[in-house]
């Protein structure tokens, strides 16, 4: 791809992360519900006090206003104060970013690990007994809410086995200095291998959740890829020529039909960073997920209008990421 077009690509993403930041203030605007009356509950406070709140918090301005000074500040890095921490919004969305980039990383590690090897299987073995057990485990992995399904984990592993805690990151009393703020990474760099255990079983419920459903999604694109790479001609040269069953699959056949696998994964990532929020809030696990949830009920209107940009701009060059991926490995496409 060319800079000009590289460039021409970059800025065809400017009004859509436009759209979606005028669609994220209109749907907050028109939430039921005041700030000011969540805040103050049922606290004796006179109008004259609920007046200066709402000022402070600039919620006496018109919208048409408050959405332009926000817009503006966005330009510029500056999201507000969110209106329960009294903090600068990114520095409470930055807590909880590693929380969720380490569920994310772990749910696409099982979903890769899963999706793959059962994908070519079931192409290998079509029409096989294999083959239509991973088309049923795949179509309950996308049809089955991740919710319901976590329930179901946490009723298993947490209630009946009791092998694995119910919610959070880590335990109490196993905490490690923060480096990179993922805590698999911190633990070892700390040396604590129990923290590292901690960690892992708080890790798994969660990660399997997310990781499945996006697994039975690629299993799905890697066997029908494959199906196709297999019924080539250059497939049967090389059967023509003698070579071995497991050369043609490895690196003739897995390698063309991984290219569809690879561009629909990173398309995925983007959803599994974007709908975790569920999740997260069903295992209490503190991502950013989680705090979305807790912001909307709170009518936190900074905060949730920040969040859902992020969530967008992730989205929108992961999936930019995907169509330079996608033309990387099969040079014959163009954007």
């Amino acid at each position: 791809m060319t800079p000009l077009k590289l460039a021409e690509r970059i800025l065809q993403l400017v009004p859509v992360l436009l759209g979606i930041a005028v669609i994220a203030f209109v749907m907050m605007a028109l939430t039921p519900g005041d700030p000011v009356e969540i805040m103050l509950g049922d606290a004796r406070s006179t109008p004259e006090q609920r007046d200066a709140l709402r000022h402070d918090m600039g919620l006496d301005r018109p919208p048409l206003e408050r959405f332009f000074v926000f817009l503006g500040n966005a330009l510029s890095g500056d999201f507000g104060l969110s209106f329960f921490h009294r903090r600068p919004v990114m520095d409470v969305i930055l807590e909880r970013v590693p929380a969720t980039v380490e569920l994310t990383l772990a749910a696409l590690f099982i979903a890769l690990a899963t999706a793959i090897p059962l994908g070519v299987l079931a192409a290998v073995r079509r029409n096989g007994w294999l083959d239509r057990a991973a088309t049923i485990g795949s179509l309950l992995g996308v049809s089955l809410p991740g919710f319901w399904f976590g329930i179901l984990l946490i009723m298993l592993f947490a209630v009946h086995l009791q092998v694995l805690p119910v919610s959070g990151r880590i335990g109490f009393g196993q905490e490690v200095p923060p480096v990179t703020r993922l805590l698999l990474i911190d633990s070892l760099i700390a040396g604590r291998l129990d923290s590292f255990a901690a960690a892992l079983r708080h890790l798994i419920m969660p990660a399997l959740t997310l990781g499945l459903a996006m697994g039975a999604i690629l299993m799905r694109v890697t066997r029908t890829a494959m199906v196709e790479a297999l019924a080539q001609d250059y497939i049967v040269f090389a059967e023509a020529k003698g070579l071995s069953r497991a050369r043609i699959l490895g690196r003739h056949a897995l390698k063309n039909a991984l290219i569809p696998t690879v561009t629909v994964a990173a398309i995925e990532t983007g959803s599994l960073l974007g709908g975790n929020m569920i999740v997260e809030t069903v295992f209490g696990w503190p991502g950013l997920g989680r705090l979305v949830v807790e912001a909307i009920f709170a009518r936190n209107y900074p905060l949730v209008q920040a969040a859902v940009l992020l969530y967008a701009a992730t989205y929108v060059m992961l999936n930019f990421a995907a169509d330079l991926l996608y033309t990387a490995l099969n040079p014959r496409v163009r954007l």
